[in-house]
């Protein structure tokens, strides 16, 4: 990422505090928290976060227990650049945590909590923590009694403030280096392009391991004074019975296809919000259109991955067109690389683009092209207008309800196994999450037990919802396995839900 670039937008950032209502104070460095900071002054006494108890944190609560907090980690020894790692339920704490470490210089690394002991091996001995927190409402509550930390670590545009993990496509995760100037120039684009105020009301029931929750929604939010209503998780009675005080609500495509499962998700329960965004994972065209009928809204989705948040967005006024995910997003160049009007490699640059893959140079210069351009790996059409379709994925990517699956590491997992010989993992149709994994298997064994094995190495969500063992795999005529065949040939095999879905 250009660092130019980045310092203008945290300068940009300060100059235009006024607008969303803050005292106007320039940050005094390009520390991210400062920016966040430069808008909580003038939000004091405001709802930041209305938790499920009904519990308010104003905004000048949030400030005070983030510095706290800020103090604490200082005083445990983060120093600038030392990653902060996190491992543990949505609550109050953690995005506290995260602030926290924005504040006192280090790089947070926010990890699924699903993960298991022997996944989280790896990231440890990657990402090397100075300090991994499982239990932050703990450390929350023994920060209570220090001094807040006054002013922020000063850390540079270009200084990397999340390391955030990507499965890979070898079966070893990678760590997306985001930059403080990175951030703020991608939700500084959003705010415009979405039109937050201090107005809206965020609801919020996405996690916070995730890019999507931590990183796009709370920093609409947080840089505009926004309330968000904090759910735990999504569930539906908690959704609906919050819906009504939204004024915005973001999700993955298996929200909607869960509220429109349900009666009581009607035009008058959606009518308060003024726009339903959806990102993630593809949102099918059947349920953009039945969302239209049922709410008289339609969903607002668009495109983004953890190397760069938001790529491309939908208009918010103007037209919204099912199975497309609208505009490149201020600052970010698209192109897709192939003749006009054909589909192609989808390529992007921008000061929001990531600054690498975490001591992984050599994958980082893979996925760059000469001119600059990171190769998302998907695959779409641009029209004449700058109108994005994305008609597949390049790499052998699966996204189930939201979660990225690559294939190569289940297919890992399971090929260890006694009894299996080869498999082949491919994502299927599923009416709840979108798509899911089904592993196909040469060799021997018992499916409920093989399923048993993987979910104590795996993360629930990688799991194969389906074993089928089979006596030969297609191939083509260099041997590889020919996975778009083994896609058509089990396209219905989960029509219906499995059960523990």
């Amino acid at each position: 990422m250009d660092s130019g670039s980045a310092d203008s937008a945290l300068s940009q950032a300060a100059a235009r505090s006024a607008d969303v209502g803050s005292s106007g104070a320039a940050a005094p460095s390009g520390n991210l928290y400062d920016l966040f900071a430069s808008r909580f002054a003038a939000n004091g006494a405001a709802a930041c976060l209305i938790l499920e108890d009904g519990a308010v944190i104003s905004y000048a609560k949030l400030a005070d227990d983030v510095g706290r907090l800020a103090s604490l980690l200082v005083g445990r020894g983060v120093t600038p650049g030392d990653r902060v790692m996190a491992q543990a339920p949505k609550s109050a704490a953690y995005l506290m945590l995260y602030l926290a470490t924005l504040k006192a210089g280090g790089v947070f690394v926010p990890l699924n909590s699903a993960y298991t002991s022997a996944e989280m091996d790896y990231f440890r001995a990657d990402a090397e923590p100075a300090l991994f927190v499982d239990q932050p409402e703990a450390l929350l509550a023994e920060a209570s009694k220090q001094r807040p930390l006054g002013q922020s670590v000063a850390r540079e545009a270009q200084d990397i403030a999340v390391l955030i993990y990507t499965s890979g496509t070898t079966g070893q995760p990678k760590g997306a280096m985001l930059s403080h100037g990175a951030l703020a120039t991608n939700a500084l684009g959003l705010i415009d392009a979405w039109a937050f105020t201090p107005d809206d009301v965020l609801l919020h029931a996405l996690p916070v391991f995730h890019a999507h929750g931590l990183l796009i929604a709370t920093h609409c939010a947080l840089l505009t004074g926004s309330a968000m209503l904090w759910l735990a998780k999504f569930d539906v009675d908690a959704v609906l019975g919050q819906l009504g005080r939204a004024t915005v609500m973001m999700g993955v495509p298996t929200f909607y296809t869960r509220l429109l499962a349900e009666p009581r998700f009607t035009r008058s329960a959606a009518m308060n919000v003024r726009v339903f965004i959806s990102g993630s994972a593809p949102l099918l065209d059947a349920t953009f259109e039945t969302f239209e009928e049922r709410t008289g809204k339609r969903i607002l989705e668009r495109y983004g991955m953890s190397e760069s948040m938001v790529i491309a967005s939908n208009p918010l006024t103007g037209e919204r067109l099912a199975g497309t995910v609208g505009y490149a997003v201020a600052g970010t160049e698209i192109r897709v690389d192939c003749a006009e009007g054909d589909a192609g490699p989808i390529q992007i640059r921008g000061p929001s683009v990531f600054s690498g893959y975490w001591r992984k140079p050599d994958k980082t210069a893979e996925d760059m092209t000469a001119d600059g351009f990171f190769v998302t790996g998907d695959v779409g059409e641009l029209d004449a207008d700058g109108c994005l379709r994305i008609s597949g994925r390049a790499k052998d990517l699966i996204i189930s309800g939201g979660y990225n699956v690559y294939p190569k590491e289940v297919e890992l997992a399971l090929d260890a196994m006694e009894g299996i010989e080869e498999s082949a993992v491919i994502g299927v149709p599923h009416p709840d999450f979108g798509e899911a994994v089904v592993a196909l298997a040469i060799g021997r064994g018992d499916e409920a037990e093989v399923l048993a094995h993987l979910r104590e190495r795996l993360a629930r969500f990688k799991c194969p919802k389906r074993i089928i063992f089979v006596d030969e795999l297609p191939r083509n005529a260099m041997g590889k396995v020919q996975k778009n065949l083994l896609r058509t040939a089990y396209v219905d095999c989960l029509a219906e839900p499995q059960e523990g879905a």
